[in-house]
């Protein structure tokens, strides 16, 4: 099939196809919209890129993504560091660090344990957790915030087992109905789990 682009443009556009979410469309938008812009903008947008990839790192001993390591939450002294949430993911931090809620430190796993991908616990950052635990004896709590889906269920229950005969707390968040959400709407696996999070009023 022809291309209507010429071979610098289609190239552009099957680069931001390569991204996560992007369709052909809002590819070929993003591709005329750089187009468009000031060259001076485009230096920018090139320079942030690079310096991202050049200057970013994982922190050493949570292995979220920053430019310093430890990373500024690892190294704040206002976090408590005998609390640690266990997330699946960089993002992950993100969203629990928007609630103001939570004053513990974190531990990123890089993933999931996934089977049927290939992916088991070697493969994500367990072995980097128990250590943790082991080399720091006034850790109080591990709380497994992984996502509630079945490779989310295998890797909290995989961390719950190999943790046990530490004798840290492992607790794990409560999953539920979103606030506005409609019963009838629930699915039946959301329902069970907000029934298992209940608490007392």
């Amino acid at each position: 099939m022809s291309s209507y682009y010429s071979p610098s443009i289609e190239k552009l556009i099957e680069g931001f196809e390569k991204l996560p979410s992007i369709g052909h469309k809002t590819a070929i938008r993003l591709a005329f919209h750089i187009l468009d812009a000031s060259q001076e903008e485009v230096t920018e947008f090139i320079e942030a890129i690079k310096n991202a990839k050049t200057n970013l790192k994982y922190c050493s001993q949570c292995f979220n993504i920053s430019d310093t390591d430890p990373c500024p939450i690892c190294a704040s002294p206002k976090r408590d560091k005998t609390i640690i949430c266990v997330v699946e993911d960089v993002k992950d931090v993100i969203a629990m660090e928007r609630t103001h809620e939570f004053k513990g430190v974190y531990h990123v796993l890089h993933g999931s344990i996934s089977p049927m991908n290939g992916i088991g616990p070697d493969e994500i950052k367990i072995k980097e957790l128990l250590q943790r635990i082991q080399d720091n004896k006034e850790i109080k709590e591990i709380i497994v915030a992984t996502n509630p889906r079945v490779e989310g269920e295998a890797t909290a229950m995989y961390i719950s087992k190999i943790l046990k005969p530490l004798g840290v707390k492992v607790t794990r968040i409560a999953h539920g109905i979103p606030v506005g959400g409609d019963l009838e709407y629930t699915d039946e696996i959301t329902l069970t789990k907000a029934l298992e999070g209940r608490h007392e009023f």
